[in-house]
């Protein structure tokens, strides 16, 4: 339990700083803001191997690539599920899934250090 917090919190700092970033993408709150980070590092940890599973051989080929859009898609959810958050299209999602994931990997180095 303590690692999805973790993650989330590291979601959430990464979404604070796509906000600086990414035109399309906006919070009504700070607390829409932590819920969806926590949302998107549930996300991440139950739907997404999932979605990796399922569209392996498209990732095959794009050589990883397929996988960009598997981010942008959870972004997507997650701005459906959460009334306070707005994502105006894809490229919003996946800039804001590229900025998250980074922020999210720097994050995780120092948790581990």
């Amino acid at each position: 339990m303590n690692a999805i917090l973790m993650r989330g919190a590291f979601a959430a700092i990464g979404l604070w700083v796509a906000t600086l970033f990414v035109g399309g993408l906006q919070f009504d709150d700070g607390v829409t803001l932590l819920l969806a980070g926590v949302v998107l590092a549930l996300c991440n940890a139950f739907l997404k191997p999932l979605f990796i599973l399922l569209t392996l051989p498209i990732t095959v080929v794009t050589l990883g690539l397929f996988l960009l859009v598997l981010n942008a898609a959870m972004v997507g959810l997650v701005a459906s599920l959460m009334h306070g958050m707005h994502v105006a299209g894809f490229w919003s999602a996946l800039g804001t899934s590229i900025i998250v994931s980074v922020v999210s990997g720097i994050g995780g180095m120092f948790a581990r250090a």
